[in-house]
C-alpha cells in the first residue's frame, strides 16, 4: 500500500502536466492544419485538370452518387415488384389484396433462396436416361482418375491422376487446356481467382486456375492430404488427411487458421456448402462427423458395418454416404443413425457384370446440391442415379448410366445439366483389381430432360 500512497500525488501533476501537453499539442494542430489543407489543394490543382472537368455536371439526369442507401432499396423494390406485376404475379382481378400480397410475399421467398442457394427443388422425376450420344470420353491421364471439379461457369474440369498431374479440360471443345504436374489425391476449386491441391507430400499448393501457374504452398498435415472443400462464395477451406485431422484454411490471408480433431482413422472424404461447418467421413472408424466451427462443437453419426470411404451434401439438413459394405446412405443431421439405407446399392451380377457384390465398394457419390437428385459410382461397370424421397426419407432408383471400369469420383454441373465422373482401371486408393478394359479419363454424360 504505501508504494501507492508516495506515487499518489506526483501522479496528479503529472496528470495535469499530461494534460497541458495535449491542449498544447491541439493548439499547434489547429494552427497547422490550415496550411496543410490549402497546400493539398493547390497541389491537387497543379496536377490535372480533370478534377474541374470530374465537378461538372453530367448530360444524365441525376448523379447516382448523390442517391442514399434508403433510396437506393426504394428504387430496386419499386423496379422489382414492377417486373413481378409484368409477369402476372398478384395481378388477378379475382384474387383479394391479402392474396396478392401472399403471393408476392411467396416470390419474395423463392427468388431469395434461390439466389442464396438454399432453394430445394424436386427435379429427380425430370430426368430421362442418357443415351450413348450423350457420353463424351476427355482423354489425356495415363493412370486412373483419382478426383475432378467442374468450375462454377460449367465450361473447364480439372482432373487429377496417379500419374501425377492436373489436366484442365475444355468441357465445350473437348481439348486439353494444359497440365501442371505434382502427385495429386484431391482437388478442389476456389472463388474467383485460386484452386487449391493436394498430394502424398503431405503438402497443399494454391494455384491460378486461369493459368495454372503455382501462387503458394502450405505446410500442416502430417500425412497425405485426402481431400479439400471450399466453403461456398469465400476464401474459407477445410483440408483432411491421413493423420485424422481437419484443418482450416483463410485463402484471403494466406494463412493456417486451426485444427480439428475427433476421428480415429483416416479421413476418407470431406465437404460443405455455405454454413460455416465441414462434413467430413472417418475410414474405418465407422463415423460420421459434422464440425460447426462458430460453436467449437461437433455431431458424430454411425451407420455403416465398413469404411465409409464417400459423402455428399445435399442440403444443410441431409447429405449421402457410400462405404466399402456396397450401401448407400441417406442420413438428416437430427438423427444419429440413417434414415434410408439401400443395402447392395451397386449388386453387379444382375446387370451382367462379372463381380461379386462384396466386391463392389461404393467409392464415389455426388448429389445436386438441393434437389432431390444423387448418383453413386463403384466397379460394377454402371454410374448408378437415385432420386431422394418426399421429404428425404428414402432412396429411389431412377436408371444407370454403364461406365466399364471404377468409378472414382462424380460431380454435377452448377445448372444440372452434365454430370462428369473420373473413371480408371483401379481403384483410387490402391491396386486391389484392375479392370483392364476400362478407360483412364473423364466422362462426360449429357442429361436429357422431359
Amino acid at each position: 500500500m504505501s508504494f501507492f500512497i508516495r506515487n499518489d500525488k506526483p501522479l496528479k501533476k503529472r496528470k495535469l502536466q499530461d494534460t497541458k501537453r495535449r491542449k498544447d499539442n491541439k493548439d499547434i494542430k489547429q494552427t497547422q492544419e490550415p496550411t496543410q489543407i490549402t497546400n493539398n489543394k493547390q497541389e491537387e490543382e497543379i496536377e490535372s485538370d480533370s478534377d474541374v472537368e470530374y465537378k461538372l455536371p453530367s448530360d444524365e439526369g441525376g448523379s447516382s452518387d448523390e442517391e442514399t442507401a434508403q433510396e437506393k432499396k426504394i428504387r430496386l423494390a419499386k423496379k422489382y415488384l414492377a417486373e413481378l406485376k409484368s409477369e402476372g404475379v398478384g395481378d388477378d382481378e379475382g384474387e383479394s389484396d391479402d392474396d396478392k400480397r401472399d403471393a408476392i410475399s411467396d416470390r419474395l421467398k423463392h427468388d431469395f433462396l434461390e439466389q442464396s442457394g438454399k432453394l430445394n427443388k424436386q427435379v429427380a422425376d425430370e430426368y430421362l436416361p442418357p443415351e450413348s450420344s450423350d457420353i463424351t470420353y476427355l482423354k489425356g491421364h495415363k493412370l486412373p482418375i483419382t478426383c475432378i471439379v467442374i468450375t462454377p461457369d460449367n465450361n473447364y474440369i480439372f482432373s487429377a491422376s496417379k500419374d501425377c498431374s492436373i489436366i484442365k479440360f475444355d468441357v465445350f471443345s473437348n481439348g486439353c487446356n494444359g497440365s501442371s504436374h505434382y502427385a495429386i489425391c484431391p482437388w478442389a476449386y476456389g472463388v474467383v481467382v485460386k484452386s487449391v491441391s493436394g498430394d502424398k507430400s503431405k503438402l497443399i499448393h494454391i494455384w491460378n486456375p486461369t493459368n495454372c501457374q503455382h501462387i503458394q504452398t502450405f505446410k500442416g498435415h502430417r500425412d497425405a492430404i485426402t481431400g479439400l472443400a471450399f466453403r461456398k462464395n469465400t476464401h474459407q477451406m477445410f483440408s483432411c488427411s491421413q493423420d485424422r485431422s481437419v484443418k482450416v484454411w483463410d485463402l484471403d490471408q494466406m494463412s493456417y487458421v486451426e485444427t480439428l480433431f475427433g476421428h480415429q482413422d483416416t479421413i476418407t472424404g470431406i465437404d460443405c456448402l455455405t454454413r460455416e461447418r465441414a462434413l467430413t467421413s472417418g475410414g474405418r472408424d465407422g463415423s460420421v462427423r459434422i464440425w460447426k466451427i462458430l460453436e467449437e462443437s461437433q455431431l458424430v453419426f454411425n451407420g455403416h458395418k465398413g469404411s465409409i470411404d464417400c459423402i455428399s451434401l445435399i442440403n444443410d439438413s441431409c447429405f449421402i454416404s457410400g462405404g466399402d459394405d456396397n450401401c448407400l446412405c441417406l442420413w438428416n443431421v437430427a438423427k444419429k443413425k440413417p434414415v434410408a439405407v439401400c443395402v447392395k446399392a451397386h449388386s453387379g451380377a444382375k446387370d451382367g457384370v462379372n463381380t461379386m457384390a462384396g466386391e463392389n465398394w461404393i467409392s464415389s457419390v455426388a448429389a445436386m446440391q438441393h434437389t432431390d437428385l444423387v448418383a453413386s459410382g463403384s466397379k460394377d461397370g454402371f454410374l448408378r442415379f437415385w432420386k431422394c424421397g418426399q421429404g428425404f426419407k428414402n432412396l429411389k432408383s431412377l436408371f444407370t448410366v454403364q461406365i466399364p471400369g471404377f468409378i472414382n469420383c462424380i460431380q454435377f454441373s452448377k445448372d444440372g445439366s452434365f454430370v462428369a465422373a473420373g473413371v480408371g482401371q483401379e481403384h483410387k486408393s490402391g491396386r486391389w483389381w484392375r479392370i483392364k478394359e476400362a478407360k483412364n479419363a473423364v466422362c462426360i454424360i449429357k442429361l436429357r430432360t422431359s
